[in-house]
């Protein structure tokens, strides 16, 4: 054992949540074979780690303070559990922030600490002004030991806006259930092909509508996403065609619709924030054919591959025209699904996506200038 690895070894982890889970809710589901596994679950049994949460129906630990500095990042009880997770940890503590509203309270409060503990911070929209004025203006990244973000296009936003160097932040892989979503016969009767879709996140229906209303197949479109909020951008065509349906599928009904449909059809509005990606993995794991739009990031480079097929976003005639094309086409199909099927296996697994954050933990955990922040080599994706 080498020394760093015994700091590693020493080492206390924790994990730092942006909303409240009911993880054995997941844990009981999925031993049940009704939902996927949570991988920030699995990331706290592989670390021994303890887990916080907000709790955002207990007002008990917010104070006057809390209020007035979530009217820069976060919540209220997100500056509320920054202080009780801060009072209990020091150099020896690694902790895991799962997103910059957690984690900028959190490293802005520990910048104030002599004996701090080390920090990860997963940063969802670097781009944004208040992320940009905390990190950039407020030099708070000095409080940050590492970064992590979903896509390369944040990882350079994040190293050109704070001056990192080029191995300055670790791009995460997109990843899935494995032991969830695998391939299967689907169960759904059909009487002619059928389009799998789900999500609202920068989704845009409208075109999907348009470019298959008057083709002779039925779409099925799970109308429900984890990452939706009030602000988000989403095209729902008021009233659907008729061929098209749109409702709640549960864990079960989403994985069969995937098994069951000729063509996954992820149809996303033009953005920046990796929308659609785990509706990819989710369809990809499943083995089935998929279209997605082309928007910066994962999915444009998926294309380029030649593992699922693209197009240009606000494009119904381009989305017909490849729809047409996957279904006259069932060979280049089938071979292209099998093609993204043993892509996903080597490389968006969440065992792989759990195995990357926990090196980069402990390599975290390593570090002898706990007090400076570090760069971790990013992991190509």
């Amino acid at each position: 054992m080498t020394p760093l690895d015994s700091q590693a070894n020493t080492s206390k982890f924790h994990i730092l949540t942006s909303t409240k889970f009911d993880f054995e809710h997941f844990v009981t589901r999925a031993a049940l074979g009704h939902g996927p596994r949570h991988t920030i679950w699995q990331l706290k049994e592989r670390l021994n780690a303890q887990v916080h949460q907000p709790d955002f129906d207990d007002d008990s630990l917010v104070n006057g303070l809390d209020k007035f500095l979530a009217k820069i990042i976060g919540r209220p009880h997100h500056w509320a559990l920054a202080r009780q997770v801060l009072a209990q940890t020091g150099s020896d503590d690694v902790i895991y922030c799962c997103g910059e509203d957690s984690g900028l309270p959190l490293a802005l409060l520990a910048s104030f600490k002599k004996d701090r503990p080390r920090l990860v911070v997963n940063v969802m929209c670097p781009e944004r002004w208040r992320p940009k004025l905390l990190l950039k203006w407020f030099q708070l990244y000095r409080s940050i030991n590492a970064f992590t973000v979903n896509t390369a296009l944040k990882a350079q936003t994040l190293k050109d806006m704070l001056n990192l160097p080029e191995d300055g932040v670790t791009c995460l892989a997109e990843q899935t259930d494995k032991q969830f979503f695998y391939p299967e016969p689907g169960t759904i009767e059909k009487h002619r092909p059928l389009i799998a879709s789900a999500g609202l996140e920068q989704r845009d229906y409208v075109t999907l509508a348009k470019a298959t209303h008057q083709l002779d197949l039925d779409i099925k479109v799970c109308a429900v996403s984890p990452n939706a909020t009030s602000k988000t951008r989403c095209r729902i065509p008021e009233p659907p065609p008729q061929n098209m349906e749109m409702r709640y599928f549960d864990w079960v009904e989403l994985r069969d619709l995937y098994r069951s449909a000729d063509i996954a059809v992820v149809s996303l509005v033009n953005n920046t924030y990796s929308a659609g990606l785990t509706v990819l993995m989710e369809a990809m794991a499943c083995r089935r054919p998929v279209i997605i739009t082309k928007t910066m990031g994962l999915a444009t480079e998926m294309a380029e591959q030649g593992l699922v097929w693209g197009v240009q976003p606000d494009s119904p005639e381009e989305l017909k025209a490849a729809i047409v094309h996957v279904l006259g086409h069932p060979e280049e199909a089938s071979a292209r699904a099998e093609a993204a099927y043993q892509h996903y296996l080597e490389n968006h697994t969440s065992e792989q996506h759990i195995e990357q954050v926990t090196r980069l933990l402990q390599r975290v955990a390593s570090s002898v200038t706990p007090d400076q922040p570090m760069v971790i080599q990013a992991r190509p994706v």
